[in-house]
């Protein structure tokens, strides 16, 4: 009895490390980037340029940007483009890519009051759900490549 319970005990102290190990390895690790002049992320995430036709993918996806939840964008086969949010037509020609970039990773470090929500963030939320936690919306390649797509509308 007694070489059973240490037997069960060994065990349960191997799976709790063993849970420890995979929480700890969901927890996603931040790429360093550097704000400027308060209002621009002038360097990529990646060393890999983004790409524009996976960006545009990105900013349809429901479960990824969902741009046009809040925007409207020049994206005809997709109904019911949201108006909450600036027009996004343009955007290209209005801002340079490292004042984008800024305003996809975190839009709260321009306006603490912004609906947007921060796509490159983990931390300083509230009421997050436990298997959102400790993790981005967009991973780094993603931003990168909505930001190549964004970079293309431009009137």
């Amino acid at each position: 009895m007694k070489r059973t319970f240490v037997s069960t005990m060994a065990i349960g102290i191997v799976i709790a490390v063993a849970l420890l190990a995979v929480k700890a390895s969901w927890a996603q690790e931040l790429v360093a980037y550097n704000v400027v002049d308060e209002i621009s992320i002038p360097d990529p995430l990646t060393a890999d340029p983004g790409d524009p036709e996976k960006g545009r993918e990105v900013a349809v996806d429901r479960k990824k940007g969902n741009c046009l939840a809040c925007h409207i964008m020049p994206i005809p086969e997709q109904s019911f483009h949201g108006e909450i949010g600036p027009d996004l037509s343009d955007v290209g020609g209005r801002y340079d890519i490292g004042e984008l970039r800024l305003r996809v990773v975190n839009p709260k470090l321009l306006n603490p009051d912004t609906m947007m929500p921060a796509f490159y963030r983990i931390d300083d939320f509230h009421r997050v759900g436990k298997k959102f936690q400790g993790k981005t919306i967009l991973q780094p390649q993603e931003v990168e490549d909505l930001l190549a797509y964004l970079m293309t509308l431009q009137q």
